[in-house]
């Protein structure tokens, strides 16, 4: 649930709730069922479209009748100004792309993968499984003279290939791709913050941690 901060009054003598922006974006997209409409059709980030009415008479046309009953209630007004503001994050923070992600993230109430805590395990890069039961997939490394002995023998030397997992330039891309929607988030808390336009809630400065696998490294 969203989780709710003191009744606050400001210089209008507004009522509203302190909220963090991580919450207002869940409290918008999830609660309230908000959707992202980007203006200019044909370049809308995947997963998302526009149509128009003629496509929608069209539509009915083909199955030869409309569609009773259904729909939705409208989002709130302060939830709709969430979307708009998510619609116009700017390139340097990831643009439409990121306002998708930020989107889908708020929908189900998640934050971004940045494995934190994670530690990278060595495993062999396959297995040969039998009903005997599986071992690790080796590779033909060359022959070893053995003289050791009274008669000479040949070894065949084999090594097993490994990877680390997670990979690092996995948990690479994926902090990254944290940092850019940290970046993100702090830009519409500012936008809200000045814009001061809303009118059931005032954005504080609580802000999710920065780099959490920093603190975590640390400890």
């Amino acid at each position: 649930m969203t989780a709710l901060r003191p009744v606050v009054s400001d210089a209008q003598g507004r009522v509203r709730r302190e909220i963090s922006i991580q919450r207002l974006l869940e409290w918008a997209f999830a609660d309230e069922c908000a959707s992202i409409d980007f203006e200019d059709e044909g370049t809308l980030a995947q997963g998302y479209r526009n149509v128009g009415t003629e496509w929608v008479l069209m539509q009915r046309c083909l199955i030869g009748c409309t569609i009773d009953g259904g729909g939705r209630s409208a989002p709130d007004h302060d939830a709709d100004l969430v979307a708009a503001a998510v619609a116009c994050l700017p390139e340097g923070c990831g643009g439409r792309r990121m306002a998708v992600h930020l989107a889908e993230l708020a929908r189900a109430r998640r934050m971004p993968e940045a494995y934190v805590g994670v530690e990278q395990r060595c495993e062999p890069v396959g297995w040969h499984v039998n009903p005997h039961g599986r071992r690790a997939v080796t590779e033909h490394l060359g022959y070893l003279d053995d003289r050791s002995g009274r008669k000479p023998r040949r070894h065949d030397v084999r090594v097993c290939p490994v990877v680390y997992r997670p990979a690092a330039d996995q948990i690479a891309a994926a902090r990254r791709n944290y940092l850019l929607w940290w970046s993100a988030l702090l830009d519409l808390r500012i936008t809200f913050q000045i814009q001061n336009d809303m009118s059931r809630w005032s954005v504080s400065d609580v802000m999710p941690p920065r780099r959490p696998w920093k603190k975590v490294l640390a400890e």
